[in-house]
């Protein structure tokens, strides 16, 4: 495999580690009995997830597209705070770094929007101040259960903004302008609404979420390239079942209402990170590992055994947390496991061939 950027490849791999090691803590928060670096490791499944992965995965891209080194510091920043995480560093020090990392995505999106000024610049860039704030929240002690909703937005109004970016290819008229950003205020109001009452906060995000799940899924470009074939149509299928499970974890959110913990908890986050936000990943892999590597790949059918696995694993999981059956959500956990892993596993294995087409027009056509 040629890979024209190999100096990319450390913080990609950085990445990989926090995705990884974030995986492990998740299985012992199932209760499965892995061995573990140390006691409360668990405890860091969240922060290496979404900023360790996550947010370093989009910082590397955001990067990537800017074209200015400076605008590495992000990734290398958030990288170093998950690197710290899982060494056993002090908690404080890997918190500073994340806060860090996202405040340099923040400066990476001002420089876009100075190129860019334009409705889906700001919405990413909104979405970057979002995970500011909340790894702020988080480095000032408070609950992850809380701070994971600061996160949630900034994920899903970072993929918003770059679907809304790509909705140009097809007309979005004002009125449609205008509804997106009624929801994203509904969003933010929930957001700042935790702090004075959680149940309140999270039902009225959730109704956001339901909100951007039905706008998402009407004027997204995927509805007409689903009947397309070939990569084409693989990412069209990812979006659109992502967009379903985000409007079913809008409406876990608006029937259970701020939970702290458990089954019902489980089945608002989950459905929200593994359901929209791997769905999302799985149709935007095939563009992001080739741009920020300058690597080749080439689309295989194959792809879609995982994110069919995704889609069978992840309900059996939620169908466990809905009926009270630890072991449907035990198992349905560890095979969402197993899928992230053949994930990995698919989009390796791809790298470096021969692509089916020019990867410009593939994302024309997404």
């Amino acid at each position: 495999m040629t890979i024209r950027h190999p100096r990319r490849l450390p913080l990609l791999a950085l990445g990989m580690m926090a995705l990884l090691t974030g995986i492990w803590a998740g299985l012992a928060r199932l209760g499965w009995d892995v061995p573990l670096p140390r006691p409360g490791f668990s405890a860091l499944h969240g922060p290496l997830m979404v900023s360790g992965f996550l947010g370093t995965l989009i910082s590397l891209e955001r990067a990537v597209a800017l074209g200015q080194s400076w605008a590495y510091a992000a990734t290398l920043l958030t990288a170093l705070g998950a690197l710290v995480l899982v060494a056993g560093g002090p908690l404080v020090a890997a918190q500073l770094l994340m806060v860090g990392g996202s405040a340099g995505l923040v400066l990476i999106f001002l420089a876009i929007i100075r190129r860019h000024p334009a409705l889906y610049t700001f919405a990413m860039g909104g979405g970057a101040i979002l995970w500011l704030l909340g790894n702020l929240l988080w480095f000032l002690g408070r609950p992850v259960f809380l701070v994971v909703f600061w996160w949630a937005a900034f994920l899903l109004i970072t993929i918003a903004g770059e679907r809304l970016e790509l909705a140009r290819l097809q007309k979005v008229t004002r009125g449609t302008q205008a509804l997106f950003l009624v929801l994203l205020g509904l969003i933010l109001s929930g957001l700042l609404l935790l702090e004075w009452s959680f149940d309140a906060g999270v039902r009225l995000a959730g109704a956001g979420f339901i909100g951007l799940a039905l706008c998402l899924s009407r004027h997204d470009i995927a509805r007409r390239t689903v009947k397309q074939t070939g990569l084409t149509r693989f990412i069209a299928v990812c979006l659109l079942s992502g967009y379903a499970w985000l409007g079913l974890s809008g409406l876990a959110a608006l029937i259970y209402g701020g939970v702290p913990a458990g089954p019902q908890y489980d089945v608002i986050l989950h459905a929200f990170f593994l359901g929209f936000v791997f769905a999302m990943i799985f149709a935007h892999a095939p563009i992001i590992f080739p741009a920020v590597l300058g690597a080749r790949m080439t689309y295989r059918p194959l792809f879609y055994a995982h994110v069919l696995l995704l889609q069978a694993t992840l309900l059996a999981r939620l169908v466990g947390d809905a009926a009270g059956w630890g072991a449907g959500r035990q198992v349905g956990g560890l095979l969402n496991a197993v899928t992230l892993v053949l994930f990995l596993a698919n989009t390796i294995t791809a790298l470096g061939s021969l692509p089916e087409r020019p990867v410009a027009t593939t994302r024309a056509s997404t």
